[in-house]
């Protein structure tokens, strides 16, 4: 299961909470990305490029689905940019896909607040226009869950629940939900 969303969105928080609920493993790319380069991801916006960026996250990508295939209990915190990279989406087709859509005021909020640790939050203007161009890519999305205010725990039993889940059997969704 992938979870799609702006940044500030809280794929990573619900990510982590949908797989305990779930008892499944739990990857966050952005997390892999940082680990093989060495380097947060600001760091390697800053040194290389966004495009060498999004090469390594791609590759990641595609090593995350190859390790799917060994474990398929697996909910995948992408990065925001993932879906709006048409090979990802390619990647990503057919595949559960979550997209959590959070107001982007409450986004702006989020962001401005970590300004150091994202690379794309300059203003809010520059953050609207990719906000803009990114939501039609994570619209796409199998499932749109709606976050305004509730915890990440509770957003994990609403995907839980909506993609018929029981908490007696985790590893597939009941037959009629």
């Amino acid at each position: 299961m992938f979870l799609v969303g702006f940044m500030g969105a809280g794929k990573s928080r619900v990510g982590r909470a949908l797989a305990r609920r779930l008892a499944w493993r739990f990857v966050d790319l952005d997390c892999r990305v940082e680990a093989r380069a060495g380097r947060s991801i600001a760091q390697l916006f800053r040194h290389s490029s966004a495009a060498a960026f999004r090469r390594a996250e791609t590759a990641e990508l595609k090593r995350v689905l190859g390790e799917l295939m060994d474990s398929p209990g697996t909910v995948v915190a992408l990065g925001g940019g993932v879906p709006a990279q048409a090979g990802n989406r390619r990647l990503l087709r057919g595949r559960q896909t979550v997209f959590l859509d959070v107001p982007v005021e409450t986004l702006w909020k989020r962001c401005r607040a970590e300004r150091g640790k994202r690379p794309l939050v300059e203003d809010e203007a520059g953050f609207l226009r990719l906000y803009h161009s990114r939501r039609p890519h994570y619209a796409s999305a199998a499932l749109r869950v709606k976050g305004t205010g509730q915890s990440p725990k509770q957003l994990a039993a609403e995907i839980a629940r909506r993609l018929g889940f029981s908490m007696r059997n985790r590893s597939r969704p009941q037959e009629n939900p």
